[in-house]
């Protein structure tokens, strides 16, 4: 088992900057893939970025592109979101997932492992 906690999230205006942490706990942190995926109201659950087990591969969505960064530090068994120049719409409910695999995944189905959520609300 694996439990996650997201923190970070928050209201901030269009153009600012959050970063979200999602802590590890339970298994080895280094053997998970981790992703951040959002849900904003009346919307599928979509990924936002994916990172590998030693982060040495990275995946976004296209919207995101440019203005948010992945990371991780297994040491601290956590996992990173650096969001910047924000939209309203980013706007959403956050979450970090959990794979016990190798690889980069950007399905909800993929994820084993699923945090509560931290919500990101972006004023214009």
């Amino acid at each position: 088992q694996v439990q996650l906690v997201e923190s970070g999230g928050g209201l901030v205006q269009a153009g600012g900057s959050l970063r979200l942490s999602c802590a590890a706990s339970g298994r080895t942190f280094s053997s998970f893939a981790m992703g951040w995926f959002r849900q904003a109201p009346g919307k599928e659950r979509e990924c936002v970025a994916a990172i590998t087990l030693n982060g040495g591969n990275t995946y976004y969505t296209d919207s995101v592109k440019g203005r948010f960064t992945i990371s991780r530090d297994n040491a601290k068994n956590t996992v990173y979101l650096q969001m910047n120049s924000l939209k309203p719409e980013d706007t959403a409910v956050y979450y970090c997932a959990a794979r016990f695999k190798s690889g980069v995944y950007y399905y909800t189905d993929d994820y084993d492992y699923w945090g509560q959520g931290t919500q990101v609300t972006v004023s214009s």
